[in-house]
């Protein structure tokens, strides 16, 4: 079993069949990881104060500072992602019902969900709801490579200099190396499937 698959295992094992809340999962894995608050800090460009009310569950954080957090951790976004209902055994890594998708909650309402069986396959698939006017905040990068298709709504989306404007029925590919962040300008909800290849978010 490789390092990450049994951290993986070592996180469901502390769930204990109950939630593991977005904090919860940080502050574990940070002391794991043998990291104080300081060192994780300074690691993904954040104030202690910031990390600390996420991992206390008193705040959200951005998509761009969970991203730097996962990636001074070790992990990918993915690890992160939380859900409490059980999977049938036969279903298991393959069937993903819409009532058991892990979630993130980030700051503003932001919610992603994940569509693809966890830490499987070399594709993910994130099903993203944007409450009017939020964004992703500051433009961050990953490995691989993304498309997104807007199933309602709409979205802008910033790739390196590029700007575009993007409406119900309309898809983006990108490199998710190249500097990225999207907004939802509209005045209702936009919903974006986000697939990424390998799994890196």
């Amino acid at each position: 079993m490789s390092a990450e698959d049994q951290l993986g295992s070592e996180l469901e094992t502390d769930a204990a069949g109950e939630d593991l809340v977005l904090g919860g999962r940080i502050r574990g894995l940070r002391k794991r990881r043998k990291l104080t608050l300081a060192q994780l800090a300074e690691a993904c460009n954040l104030s202690i104060g910031y990390i600390s009310q996420i991992e206390r569950n008193l705040a959200y954080p951005s998509i761009p500072a969970l991203v730097n957090i996962a990636k001074s951790l070790g992990v990918t976004v993915q690890w992160f992602f939380a859900g409490a209902s059980p999977v049938p055994q036969d279903e298991h890594g393959y069937v993903v019902r819409r009532g058991n998708r892990l979630k993130i909650q980030y700051d503003h309402g932001i919610i992603d969900e994940l569509v693809t069986p966890k830490m499987s396959l070399q594709l993910e698939m994130i099903y993203t709801r944007l409450p009017p006017g939020t964004e992703s905040a500051e433009s961050y990068t990953h490995d691989g490579d993304g498309v997104g298709f807007v199933v309602s709504g709409e979205l802008e989306m910033w790739v390196g200099d590029r700007h575009f404007h993007l409406y119900e029925g309309d898809s983006c590919s990108y490199s998710s190396g190249e500097p990225h962040r999207y907004r939802n300008p509209g005045s209702r909800e936009a919903i974006i499937m986000w697939a990424i290849s390998p799994p890196s978010f």
